[in-house]
């Protein structure tokens, strides 16, 4: 084929914690991560040249070599020399629905899809993960993105595990298209307020993973408890970034209110989520939330937990 096809879901953070400092600078994570069905389109399409374009329908997405998408097509080609010369360029479509700036591993997942369907248009054969140890080169979330699902992430986030999820749940997401948070403020932020309370080493880094995995979020989504899920929803990052944005800090507020199995923010924000058990509750939801906030700066989605991150289509 000439051409494929992918979708991109976007991620949710279930639970995001900051253990320490890791001696590369990155900060040492624990996060259950969950696909939804909020996805981008990815189309990757030989061309005749021996060139990487990207287009994009969002005004906010370059469409230069700073695109994760284009660095991720860059990196295949610097690991294949010959390959483009052989099979020809490719242009990378990007049909957003996704939130850019959200928390949501948008750019994360558009990549991660480049990194599949150029495996494919290719012909390259490469393992899923292969792929994944590819993406980690990219950015933190591209590994999850490939695979999807829920996992525990830890690490900096590349590390992951597989964890039984509940593919049931419906999630309602907002975001004011106005507010963007930098997640390397948010977390360089995080540091500076929080960093005494850091773990010091690897052996208790390692010690609270353990207690995580043993924790009450993993059981409940082992036991497909969603009351629980949603009881036990956290993320470091809300203590740095709802004090710096508070209009996000008032649309959680006004989320929570509303009802639902939990509300949190997701990443690094400023994206604000609800579980529900129902599709019936999340329109409920969505509708209660745009009757309280009628301003058209705030977009609302309704979204699934799936099972998959990158998704071929036809």
């Amino acid at each position: 084929m000439r051409l494929y096809s992918l979708l991109a879901a976007a991620k949710i953070n279930l639970y995001l914690e900051i253990v320490g400092s890791r001696p590369d600078g990155f900060h040492e994570l624990i996060m259950v991560m969950q696909s939804v069905s909020l996805a981008d389109r990815v189309t990757v399409r030989s061309i005749g040249v021996d060139q990487i374009r990207v287009q994009c329908d969002h005004p906010l997405v370059p469409a230069d070599p700073s695109n994760l998408a284009y660095r991720a097509a860059a990196l295949l080609v610097e690991k294949f020399p010959g390959v483009m010369a052989k099979l020809g360029g490719v242009e990378i479509t990007l049909e957003k629905q996704i939130p850019v700036g959200a928390g949501l591993a948008g750019g994360s997942g558009n990549a991660a899809a480049v990194l599949v369907g150029l495996d494919l248009l290719w012909q390259l054969g490469l393992t899923q993960r292969e792929l994944q140890e590819l993406g980690a080169e990219l950015g933190s979330d591209v590994p999850f993105c490939i695979s999807g699902g829920t996992a525990i992430a830890t690490g900096r986030g590349e590390q992951l595990d597989p964890l039984q999820g509940s593919d049931a749940l419906y999630v309602v997401l907002a975001k004011y298209e106005s507010e963007l948070v930098s997640t390397p403020w948010a977390y360089q932020t995080y540091r500076a307020e929080f960093g005494a309370t850091y773990r010091a080493d690897v052996r208790e880094f390692e010690v609270r993973r353990s207690q995580v995995r043993a924790g009450a979020m993993v059981s409940a989504l082992a036991h497909h408890n969603s009351a629980a899920i949603g009881q036990h929803l956290a993320n470091d990052l809300e203590k740095v970034v709802l004090p710096a944005h508070p209009k996000t800090a008032e649309l959680k507020a006004v989320m929570t209110n509303l009802g639902g199995l939990g509300t949190l923010m997701s990443g690094s924000g400023p994206t604000v989520f609800t579980l529900v058990d129902t599709a019936a509750e999340a329109e409920a939801i969505a509708q209660q939330l745009k009757a309280k906030i009628p301003d058209p700066d705030l977009g609302v989605w309704i979204a699934q937990f799936v099972p998959t991150g990158v998704q071929l289509t036809p």
